[in-house]
């Protein structure tokens, strides 16, 4: 049990270091430097070491006492910063995954609402033009068939909407909504009635990999939540500005990365293995498909109550 717990320690020692007190000591290291600098002198590297060696020369601070201190001091600002940085990487990813728009407050519902009006337009145009091709690419004749690259070329411009139909104004939140729609439409299943019971009847290794891809979806949020720290700092420091911007677009990218494993893991799960949780719920066997997943939700679905008689 000891060395368990010293293990635990270990880890959420790595992990605090990792997460919270070096991005909040480099946080804290740009806030303190676009202070000293200011806009006239945002990228004068000889004044910024002159006013850290000035500061590393006051008598406070050359004492064992004033260091421990502002060791202390620097520690506690950087889990603080780490901890508004995972508090705002939440509220990006619950905006990036817009798995609730439609109960958003004004005006921001309606902003939504305008967005995913404007995605499904774009995307019944472009899905159009992309079943357009594909009916041509039957023509009789091959001089009247479009080339090939134009059919992939509308698959691609169709993808980058979105992989379905929009539902979210987000390409992220899409992109899981589209997992719940495909298996739905080709199977029958509620993902959120059927995910917590298939949970439990995963293999061990596949977990893992979904909680990886889980993780690394939250670890691209908050990101962004450090980009929203860093925009603030560009009222007296510009360069703070291109990095706060830097930080968006890749926090952006690999929201996009994440959401798209996340999501093609969620499905091929439900996939593979709901025939392992039919088995467990004694349905009799048989393949992958409407039957098979209507059987399912019957068994896990709860019946809506019935109201008492009255006297």
């Amino acid at each position: 049990m000891g060395g368990l717990l010293g293990e635990l320690g270990k880890q959420l020692a790595e992990r605090w270091l990792t997460l919270l007190a070096l991005p909040g000591v480099l946080f804290l290291a740009v806030a303190a430097a676009g202070h000293t600098l200011g806009h006239g002198a945002a990228l004068d590297v000889g004044r910024l070491v002159s006013a850290v060696s000035d500061a590393a020369q006051h008598p406070q601070v050359s004492t064992v006492g004033g260091q421990v201190v502002l060791l202390t001091a620097v520690l506690a600002g950087a889990a603080a910063t780490g901890l508004a940085a995972q508090f705002l990487g939440s509220a990006v990813e619950r905006i990036a995954l817009a798995a609730g728009w439609s109960a958003w407050p004004r005006p921001f519902g309606e902003l939504a609402e305008r967005r995913v009006a404007r995605r499904q337009r774009r995307w019944d145009t472009v899905r159009a033009r992309y079943e357009t091709l594909r009916l041509q690419e039957r023509a009789p004749r091959p001089a009247d068939r479009p080339s090939p690259r134009e059919r992939h070329r509308a698959a691609h411009r169709c993808r980058r909407i979105s992989v379905e139909r929009p539902e979210r104004p987000t390409w992220s939140g899409d992109r899981v909504h589209a997992a719940a729609v495909r298996l739905d439409r080709d199977a029958h299943v509620n993902l959120l009635v059927v995910w917590p019971h298939l949970w439990i009847v995963l293999p061990e290794e596949i977990r893992g990999e979904i909680g990886r891809a889980r993780t690394a979806l939250a670890r691209a949020a908050v990101l962004g939540g450090w980009a929203l720290l860093y925009l603030p700092l560009a009222w007296w420091w510009w360069p703070a500005a291109p990095l706060a911007a830097t930080l968006v677009i890749i926090s952006a990218y690999r929201l996009r990365t994440a959401s798209d494993t996340y999501a093609t893991l969620l499905e091929a799960s439900v996939r593979l293995h709901l025939t392992d949780l039919a088995d467990q719920l004694r349905i009799e066997e048989q393949p992958m498909g409407p039957l098979l997943g209507a059987a399912v939700m019957r068994r896990l679905s709860s019946p809506a109550p019935v109201p008492e008689a009255g006297p």
